[in-house]
């Protein structure tokens, strides 16, 4: 008989078999079972052991990467990101710069600017007389006082600069640079400044007023820059950029500034093999 019972007479003859408190109880065990299975989803979703669908196609995982130096970020098209980490030199430009001559009067430049070394490069211009046309640049930068007694030689001589296409040119060295009586830059050369600080900021036992040392560096330099006609709004950008940043100017602010006057007239593969390196 009891096959023949419909839904609703199978339910009321269950009603019928227990008491009201014992019906109460099965439904608010019901409830607290699906409050807990709520709850345990949303613990594991806090937790990260589910995954959702939209994290799962988020278009940070989804863009394409762009293999290309950060230092050279500032130059991609599209792209306004200014102040990039100071690149870390390494190989030959961790090295002090060392000078070599190439054919078609270019003087190849390149490695740190350590204190010093601006006497080794005046020598190097006394010894190859007028030959030298062009000193070019590769270099992370160094000593302020060297790279400033460099760029006034350059221009005292009216040799001209120039920074190879892809090459770097950063901190101290951009004031070497800006010495050339003509001064060229290849395609997606790196030229950048950030601010000048005493070397006694770096030893921690010499204690000195950095301010003062500070100011009076950047005095100088702001004299230099005036004194090659290069706008002082380089200085500007060097002085807002902290030191462990670098301030990579874009081709077009180059040449507002007067940093830079023309590109290069040849390319680096054009240039004969090396003559002679000290």
């Amino acid at each position: 008989m009891a096959d023949h019972m419909t839904f609703k007479q199978r339910f009321s003859a269950w009603l019928a078999d227990y008491p009201d408190d014992a019906i109460l109880r099965k439904i608010f065990q019901g409830v607290v079972a699906v409050t807990i299975a709520v709850l345990a989803l949303d613990l594991a979703g806090m937790n990260g052991l589910l995954k959702s669908s939209d994290t799962a196609s988020s278009p940070a995982e989804t863009a394409p990467r762009l293999d290309v130096p950060a230092i050279l970020a500032p130059l991609l098209p599209g792209s306004d990101r200014r102040g990039v980490p100071m690149p870390r030199a390494d190989g030959a430009l961790a090295k002090p710069m060392s000078f070599e001559l190439v054919g078609g009067g270019r003087l190849m430049a390149s490695g740190t600017i350590t204190p010093g070394v601006s006497e080794a490069f005046a020598a190097e211009i006394a010894k190859r007389g007028d030959y030298v046309k062009t000193v070019v640049l590769n270099s992370p930068g160094g000593s302020v006082s060297d790279a400033l007694a460099m760029g006034r030689l350059i221009r005292e001589k009216r040799l001209a600069t120039e920074v190879e296409a892809g090459k770097l040119c950063a901190s101290s060295c951009p004031l070497m640079f800006v010495g050339g009586q003509e001064r060229r830059a290849g395609e997606k050369a790196a030229i950048g400044v950030h601010q000048v600080f005493a070397a006694s900021a770096l030893d921690p036992n010499v204690h000195r007023d950095e301010m003062s040392d500070a100011q009076r560096i950047s005095a100088r330099c702001q004299r230099y820059l005036g004194d090659m006609g290069i706008n002082l709004q380089v200085w500007v950008h060097a002085m807002e950029t902290p030191k462990d940043r670098l301030f990579v100017f874009k081709p077009d602010e180059l040449k507002t500034l007067n940093v830079v006057t023309s590109t290069p007239a040849v390319e680096p593969s054009e240039v004969p093999a090396a003559k002679t390196r000290t």
